[in-house]
């Protein structure tokens, strides 16, 4: 039951790490760069994904297309504050989006931007471990599983937070080479 709860936690750390991966730049057009900047609608703040369709026009182009026009001048201003170093240019019907060139020195940034992210998502592993060897702990203080279960369910415990270790590593690797691609 202790390692159900851990391996969904873990599971949800990994997918994390991905979403939070995702929104990083590499130097092709992906929506996820865009889709959670979040912008001034009607007085609320919204992300973009909910006020405006993103398609990929080309390997290096996005376009945002508002489903009500009078936000087109909002979502060019939040994404141009985003701080992506990217400057979108609004026509009147959709805002564009060409991604610039990369320089070795934004790659070298976005490489240590992954490393930091890898980082926070070990610390949850490491938390989420935590939890449930105290968790284990207790079960075995009340009586609820004998000794020989803790100490097995721990070791467990310890191999199901390697390979997910494993696993963070692996997911930025890729992002590093995808980053470091030219």
């Amino acid at each position: 039951m202790y390692l159900e709860t851990a391996q969904e936690e873990l599971m949800a750390t990994v997918e994390f790490l991905k979403g939070e991966l995702s929104q990083l730049r590499t130097g092709r057009a992906s929506p996820a760069l865009v889709e959670n900047i979040i912008v001034d609608a009607y007085g609320a703040p919204m992300a973009v994904k909910g006020v405006a369709s993103i398609s990929v026009t080309d390997a290096k182009s996005l376009a945002v297309e508002p489903w009500d026009k009078s936000l087109m001048k909002a979502i060019e201003e939040g994404i141009r504050n985003a701080g992506l170093g990217i400057n979108p240019v609004n026509d009147g019907k959709v805002v564009r989006i060409v991604m610039p060139p990369m320089t070795e020195e934004n790659r070298r940034s976005l490489v240590k931007i992954v490393g930091q992210k890898e980082e926070e998502a070990r610390i949850r592993i490491r938390q989420s471990r935590e939890e449930v060897r105290t968790m284990i702990i207790r079960a075995e203080d009340s009586g609820e599983i004998p000794e020989d279960q803790k100490f097995a369910d721990m070791e467990s415990l310890d191999h199901l937070c390697k390979e997910y270790n494993d696993r963070l590593k692996s997911v930025a690797a890729d992002k590093e080479a995808e980053i470091m691609k030219i």
